[in-house]
C-alpha cells in the first residue's frame, strides 16, 4: 500500500510540473495572420489576384461574347497563363519595339487588320523560333507553305527568317484564308490547324462560330491566347508590367545595304571586309543560315551591313 501511495504521489508531482510548464507564457508565440492585407515576412512579395474580365475583349473588330461562360473561362485561362508568365511576357513586351513597327507597316500596306500582329506574338513570342515540327521564323511557316508564298528556302538561305518578306507572305496567306472564311477569328484558327481541317470540323459539328467548336485543346485555346496577348501588350500596366520607353529592344534599322551578285565562300571574311563581325552580320540578316552564300548566275542578294 505504501508503495502504491508513493507511486501515486510521484505521478502527481510530474503531472503538476507538466501543467505549470504548459501554462507558462510562450517566449515565441506563433505569428497571427495580418489583418491589413500585408505579406508575411516568409511569404512571396507579390499580389496574385483574379483577372478583370469586364472587358470588352475583341480581335480584328469582332467582340468576344463574354456573356458565354465557356468563352469567359477560356479567355480567363489564357489571361492568367500569360499575365503570370513573367519572364516570357516581359521579354515579349520588350521585343515588340523591334518587331511591331515593321509588322504593322506591312500589314497596313497589305490591307490586313493590325490585330494580326498578335498572331505572330502567339506563334513565336517575336523570335526567330524553330518548332519541333520544323516551323520557322516569327510567323512559324512550314517549308512547303513558305515556298508556296514566295519565300526562298534552301540549305543556305531561309527567308522564313527574313522579317519583311515573311510578313508579306503571312499577309497573303491570311488574306487567302479570309476569302475562304470571311471571318478573321476563323482565319486565326485556320492558321493554327489548317484551313481544310477547320472546314471539316465546322461542317461536322454544324458550328456557326469558332467558339462553338469542340476540337483539340491547342486550337480551342489559340484565339484566346491571341486575345490575351493583345490585352496585356496594349495595357501592360493593368497587368502589373511597366517597361520604360528606353527598355524596349530597338529596331535594327542602322545599316547600309550591299548588293551581292557573286558567291561568298566565308561570311566571316566578308563581314570583316565590310567592317563588321560575323555575329552582327547574322543578327541583321538572320535568313543567312550557314557560313557561306552561293549566288547563282543572274541572281543577287541584298545584305544589311550594320
Amino acid at each position: 500500500m505504501k508503495a502504491l501511495l508513493g507511486g501515486i504521489g510521484i505521478g502527481l508531482v510530474f503531472l503538476l510540473g507538466w501543467l505549470l510548464l504548459s501554462s507558462s507564457p510562450n517566449e515565441n508565440p506563433p505569428t497571427s495572420p495580418p489583418t491589413n492585407g500585408a505579406v508575411l515576412d516568409d511569404g512571396l512579395p507579390q499580389l496574385v489576384r483574379p483577372i478583370d474580365l469586364s472587358g470588352p475583349f475583341s480581335f480584328a473588330g469582332k467582340t468576344l461574347p463574354m456573356d458565354n461562360f465557356d468563352v469567359r473561362e477560356r479567355l480567363d485561362l489564357e489571361l492568367m497563363r500569360n499575365a503570370y508568365f513573367h519572364r516570357n511576357t516581359l521579354l515579349l513586351l520588350k521585343r515588340q519595339g523591334r518587331y511591331f513597327p515593321i509588322i504593322e507597316r506591312i500589314l497596313a500596306e497589305e490591307g490586313v487588320p493590325d490585330d494580326l500582329k498578335y498572331l505572330a506574338a502567339a506563334e513565336s513570342t517575336l523570335t526567330e523560333a524553330v518548332s519541333p515540327a520544323g516551323a520557322k521564323g516569327v510567323w512559324q511557316f512550314m517549308a512547303p507553305t513558305g515556298r508556296a508564298y514566295g519565300l526562298e528556302i534552301n540549305d543556305e538561305v531561309d527567308e522564313r527568317f527574313h522579317l519583311e518578306k515573311a510578313t508579306r507572305a503571312a499577309a497573303a496567306y491570311l488574306k487567302d484564308y479570309y476569302e475562304d472564311f470571311g471571318d478573321w477569328n476563323k482565319v486565326a484558327a485556320a492558321y493554327n490547324m489548317g484551313g481544310p481541317n477547320l472546314k471539316k470540323w465546322l461542317d461536322r459539328q454544324r458550328a456557326e462560330e469558332l467558339y462553338d467548336l469542340d476540337i483539340n485543346q491547342e486550337t480551342m485555346q489559340y484565339l484566346f491566347r491571341i486575345v490575351a496577348l493583345k490585352a496585356i501588350m496594349e495595357r501592360p500596366e493593368e497587368f502589373g508590367y511597366r517597361v520604360p520607353d528606353g527598355e524596349f529592344y530597338p529596331v535594327l534599322d542602322n545599316y547600309r545595304t550591299v548588293t551581292v551578285d557573286t558567291s561568298i565562300a566565308n561570311l566571316g571574311d566578308f563581314a570583316r571586309q565590310q567592317g563588321t563581325t560575323y555575329r552582327m552580320l547574322k543578327l541583321y540578316n538572320p535568313w543567312l543560315v550557314t557560313g557561306n552564300l552561293t549566288v547563282s548566275r543572274g541572281n543577287s542578294y541584298e545584305l544589311r551591313i550594320p
